[in-house]
């Protein structure tokens, strides 16, 4: 073989490597139809491309371009029908589900299943291609049993959650010729206790044997959280959201509060807990850091008032200004609710406010190591410019002195 062959076969090989996963020839376009009933009298049609279930639940949009895998298996999405704002989806299919991490947890997905209720987009991409795929996005939602919608104008869809706010809706499947819902009987999933239906049920130990030992209340904690505690060489107790960690936390180095669905205001016992460690003497103070539902937790607890929002934030750029030193963030967020700080008590201030909508993204105490984060920085998916925090976090956690207010680092 002739020398310069040699490096064209080898960049033939790779590509086969890289590009030989993808759909057969064999598969078709969505053909079922489909109707999406909504509670101000819309109804959409379209075509079936999951599970042919019928489900209710809160209507939703992200704006994220991709992550779809994340965002699906994302437990903070429980009881909401999700509308996805990039028109083409499922181009890339889907990775492995069977696939595990160093920790032991999925490698490519945020839990253990989907959560969202059902999925609406424009366009699906009935093929697919992508080194990483081993199947359709359309197989594993009929593996899950989550019914999805194609073919839907989700621009009309996504104006009318802007305009109106965060909306019931009902996907119709079985029978696309039944009469519209009653929609005065349909339950709003926001009065259900989802943390609790998504939070583990006993404590569960990740990266036994690290040095760091920090407990962690689940309200509905995204798999890449626990990625990101663990590598930086975390000892990570995860504890069901009901648990009474305010009687151990003199074991651990710091207390962690995840993400999670709903009204953060079901949660009564996890703020009565976080109600006792805040007041604690100051010789017990331990670092507490919150995301997502821990902001709103914490902040409950801090005296704040919790608020539902039009339509919640969802996407993956939302610009988030840092008070204490000036910084703005590009965020990946998924939230229906956020923190009124007005009535927060002596000692707290705001850290993170959105630069879109005013609303507030985080707080922090004044003189000890407590602070909060309503965006993701975890990410999984969306952007990483907020990891640090995790870093913040547990130096605070590993100092001598860790009753100090938490200083984030100033950028050149």
């Amino acid at each position: 073989m002739t020398n310069f062959l040699r490096p064209l076969l080898r960049t033939a090989g790779r590509r086969r490597r890289f590009f030989s996963t993808q759909s057969k020839d064999d598969v078709f376009r969505p053909t079922q139809l489909a109707r999406l009933h909504l509670e101000d009298g819309t109804t959409l049609t379209g075509k079936s491309f999951g599970s042919p279930t019928n489900v209710e639940g809160e209507v939703v949009f992200t704006t994220g371009m991709v992550g779809y895998s994340e965002s699906l298996t994302d437990p903070s999405y429980q009881g909401q029908i999700l509308t996805l704002t990039q028109p083409m989806v499922g181009n890339y299919g889907v990775p492995s589900r069977t696939e595990m991490d160093e920790y032991g947890l999925p490698k490519y997905f945020e839990s253990y299943k989907i959560h969202t209720s059902a999925l609406l987009v424009q366009d699906y991409s009935h093929h697919y291609s992508h080194w990483n795929a081993s199947s359709s996005l359309a197989a594993w939602l009929q593996e899950e049993g989550v019914p999805a919608i194609c073919g839907l104008d989700t621009r009309l869809l996504t104006k009318k959650i802007r305009e109106t706010g965060a909306i019931l809706g009902k996907i119709e499947i079985e029978d696309i010729d039944a009469p519209p819902p009653d929609f005065t009987q349909m339950a709003n999933p926001n009065a259900r206790h989802l943390v609790d239906e998504v939070s583990v049920t006993e404590p569960t130990l990740y990266g036994k044997g690290n040095s760091t030992k920090i407990i962690a209340v689940d309200g509905g904690m995204k798999y890449n959280i626990i990625r990101q505690l663990v590598k930086r060489g975390v000892e990570l107790t995860v504890v069901p959201w009901n648990y009474k960690f305010s009687e151990v936390m003199d074991q651990y180095d710091g207390l962690f509060l995840s993400n999670g669905p709903g009204d953060p205001t079901m949660c009564q016992e996890t703020i009565r807990e976080l109600e006792k460690v805040v007041t604690c003497p100051p010789e017990q103070v331990k670092p507490i850091y919150g995301i997502c539902l821990g902001n709103q937790l914490l902040g409950l607890a801090a005296g704040g008032t919790a608020e539902k929002l039009p339509f919640g934030n969802r996407g993956q750029n939302q610009p988030v200004l840092n008070h204490q030193t000036g910084d703005c963030y590009i965020t990946p967020q998924n939230h229906g609710y956020h923190i009124n700080c007005s009535t927060l008590q002596p000692g707290w201030k705001t850290l993170f406010t959105n630069a879109n909508d005013g609303s507030n993204e985080g707080i922090a105490h004044e003189t000890r190591p407590y602070f909060t984060a309503q965006f993701h920085p975890e990410a999984c998916s969306g952007p990483t410019d907020t990891e640090f925090m995790f870093d913040v976090f547990l130096d605070a956690c590993r100092r001598e002195q860790s009753g100090d207010p938490i200083l984030f680092p100033t950028r050149p």
